[in-house]
Formats: C-alpha cells, structure tokens, sequence
C-alpha cells in the first residue's frame, strides 16, 4: 500500500516541479531576457537535424510516430491538423487517416501530407526542405490533408471560430477551435528557435498590443486553448528524435512571462506569484505611439518605470498609475520597465 501511494503521489509531484531539461534556465529573468535564455537552449539541445525525404530516418517517419491518434488503440492512424469531421464523404475536413495514407505525388486527394505551420514562404530567408534545417524541423510540420493543405496554403492566421475556415475579410486562416492552441505554440517555438527567420508577426493577423514581436492572436490561442496530452506525447517523441523541446507546450505561461497577454496556464505551479499575476494583468497600450503609452489597470496601482533605447541607455524614469510620456524623445525603439515591488516586466515600444 504504501508503493501504491508513493506512486500515486509521485506524477502530482513531478507535474509541479520544473523539469531537468530548464534546469540552466534563470526564471527570475522575463521578457527577451528569458526568451534569449530559451533559444540558445533549444538552440544546442537540438542535436539531430533530420531529413525532409530521405531512406534514412525522415520527416514522414517522424510524424508516423508524434501524429498518431492517441484515441486509436490500433496505433495505425494520424490526426490531421485542421481537420474536424470523420462522419461525412468529404475527405478534405477528415479529423484522422490511415498513417499508410501518405501522399509522395502531386495530386493528394484522400491522402495526408506535411503541413509547415509556419508556412516556407513566410520565413525570411524562406525555409527550405533540401537539407536538414529550419524547414525540416518537425516541431513545425503536422500530419494533415493535402487538400485542406492546399487550402491553407500560406495564408497568415486570423481569430475565428469553430471549424478550420478561410476568413471572410481578406482571406486569412483560422485553424479551427481544437488547433488555434498547437499553432500558437508552435509559432511561438519557431519565432523563439529562429528568432530572426521566422518572426511571428508576418504570420499572425491583427493587434500587436501586449507585444510588439506577437501578434495578440497567439498569445489569446495559448491561453484559451490548453495544452492537450496529444501535444506532450509529440514534444516527447521530438525531444527523443531531434533532442529539444517546445518549451511553451511544457509550460504555456512562458509565453505570459516573455510576452505579456493573458495569464496562461502555469503547468508547472511553481512561475506564478502574486506580484506576476498582477503584472501580468496589465496592458500598456499602444504599442506603437507617437507621444504616450497608457496602463490599462483596473486595480490602479502604482508602478515604478523606466525608459531606455535599444542600446540599454535609461532615457528616464519614474513612477506612475496610468501613462508614460514619450514625446519628447525621437522616433525609434523603445523599451519601457515596468516594476511592481520586485517584479519587472519589459515592453517594447515603437516611437512613430
């Protein structure tokens, strides 16, 4: 009985903890600083750069083995990204398929293909499937069917709701309500492994008002979305095949911390304080400005700040309830530091 408990005990432990893979990870630090601290870690984690097509261990035989259904005790289908009914004769919105249903032709109607989620052409330079690389990195690649595929094409990813869909206005993608989570996180991971590649805002649509560098889209998905068991199964099996992680599936309130938005889920119980909720709640709007940025705080507390320019110089400081003046410097980037008793967090701020 008492092995019994100890093992009962044990998983709720080791979901509280931060696990060894972050153990170099200072998480005192937020903003750029914690972001710069997970590229370089999953950066020289990633060891293994496999092959888009190749006899050797490839991409396909990758997503054969992350992509599998875990509601399929057989073990012999794939879920497709985007994908939402197995009921009707219509293939192209099929939610899974026979893992043996891959396509390796033009011409994939009825059968699954690789899905850049950060889509090849937006990168810059683009990504390129011809050697191991950014474009074969299968945190970014999902099962899912060539016609739905095609249809996403490289189309920049909009809020919406319900099922995968080309939205209504300028003709932008909306994942569906199942997916908008795992494409967050899989954005958020490629602008983090390549942050000067793959920017997260060429592929998200609408206000940049928590962060400059991501789209508010993303950072709402991670929160309402929560990281599904499906999504931990294929970080697992990645870290076995390529050797690093996607830290924001393992702890979606990294995104909160670096970011700034909606409070996400802290998997780990052990980021959160009081002093980070309640910066955390905050918004500093906007952006982009041309004279203030205002602190939207329904608490009206009391901040102490500081102004400083992309070479670290203190512009100036002070303390405040709701506005900082900017105008008197010229246009460029800004960084403004918000501080909360002990607890910091740094916004970026364009100067028009």
């Amino acid at each position: 009985m008492q092995k019994l408990l100890l093992l009962l005990v044990f998983p709720l432990l080791s979901f509280s903890q931060i696990p060894q893979y972050y153990s170099g990870i200072d998480f005192n630090q937020t903003g750029d600083a914690l972001k710069t601290q997970l590229t370089t870690l999953i950066t020289n984690t990633h060891t293994t750069e496999i092959y888009y097509t190749s006899s050797a261990p490839d991409v396909w035989d990758a997503l054969r083995l992350t992509d599998l259904d875990p509601d399929d005790a057989t073990n012999t289908n794939v879920l497709l990204m985007y994908g939402y009914d197995d009921v009707d004769s219509i293939t192209k919105n099929d939610r899974v398929r026979d893992e043996a249903d891959s396509c390796h032709q033009s011409g994939c109607t009825g059968l699954w293909n690789r899905e850049h989620v950060y889509p090849k052409s937006l990168a810059n330079p683009s990504l390129t499937t011809n050697n191991p690389g950014a474009g074969t990195d299968a945190h970014n690649l999902r099962a899912c069917d060539g016609q739905m595929n095609s249809s996403r094409n490289n189309r920049p990813y909009e809020d919406g709701s319900g099922d995968s869909t080309i939205t209504p206005t300028v003709g932008n993608w909306y994942p569906g309500d199942e997916w908008r989570g795992d494409v967050a996180r899989m954005i958020m991971y490629m602008y983090v492994r390549y942050p000067s590649q793959c920017l997260a805002t060429v592929v998200g649509v609408g206000n940049t008002t928590y962060s400059v560098d991501m789209p508010n889209v993303f950072l709402e998905w991670n929160e309402e979305d929560p990281v599904s068991s499906y999504e931990i199964s294929r970080n697992d099996i990645l870290e076995g095949i390529q050797g690093n992680r996607n830290p924001f599936i393992d702890n979606p309130y990294l995104a909160s911390v670096i970011w700034n938005g909606p409070v996400a889920a802290d998997n780990w119980s052990v980021l959160v304080n009081e002093e980070f909720a309640t910066l955390d709640k905050i918004v500093v709007y906007p952006t982009v400005t041309s004279d203030f940025v205002y602190i939207s705080d329904s608490t009206h507390n009391s901040y102490k700040y500081r102004v400083s320019n992309n070479l670290g110089q203190l512009l100036s400081k002070g303390e405040t309830t709701n506005k900082i003046d900017l105008s008197k410097f010229s246009k460029g980037l800004y960084f403004v530091c918000l501080q909360y008793h002990t607890t910091q967090k740094t916004i970026k701020v364009i100067l028009k």
